[in-house]
């Protein structure tokens, strides 16, 4: 079984800019339930099928697989829940684990989170300066919950 092991923060600072370039993610859900959430999501000329279980601590089962991006456009044009998902995704190296910093566009613009994978929910995490607060047990941060409820609207 697949497992993906997150912890989330806010931003502080733009320190980060400089140190990335962006890959615009568009990403759609046809299903945002907290049981199961499906994802469609398209980065740059490649797209992806992912189902991904509730998060227990900082961890949850995720199923992801390659797929056809003319299908995967088909489906986030026609099948997933609105608004679409749109970001600009940077990503970091910082003390040998790889950072990704979502700046979100649309009905969330303004809402930047850090991301970082880890191989266990005990591994030692140093924080980059421009990282805030960890907003990981927060439901209203994922993005399926920010479908329904967009940062524009908090």
């Amino acid at each position: 079984m697949a497992k993906e092991i997150e912890r989330k923060f806010l931003i502080i600072n733009e320190e980060w800019r400089e140190l990335a370039t962006a890959t615009l993610y568009k990403q759609g859900y046809l299903s945002t339930v907290p049981e199961r959430t499906v994802r469609i999501r398209v980065v740059g000329e490649k797209a992806y099928f992912a189902v991904k279980g509730i998060t227990k601590g900082f961890t949850r089962t995720e199923f992801e697989y390659e797929i056809p991006i003319l299908d995967a456009n088909q489906m986030l044009d026609g099948l997933c829940e609105r608004p679409i998902i749109e970001k600009n995704r940077y990503k970091l190296d910082f003390a040998g684990l790889i950072w990704e910093i979502d700046e979100y566009l649309g009905e969330n613009q303004g809402l930047i989170i850090a991301e970082v994978e880890l191989e266990d929910e005990s591994q030692e995490l140093s924080l980059p300066d421009w990282v805030g607060k960890e907003v990981s047990d927060d439901p209203k941060y994922y993005n399926a919950n920010l479908v329904a409820n967009p940062f524009s609207k908090w």
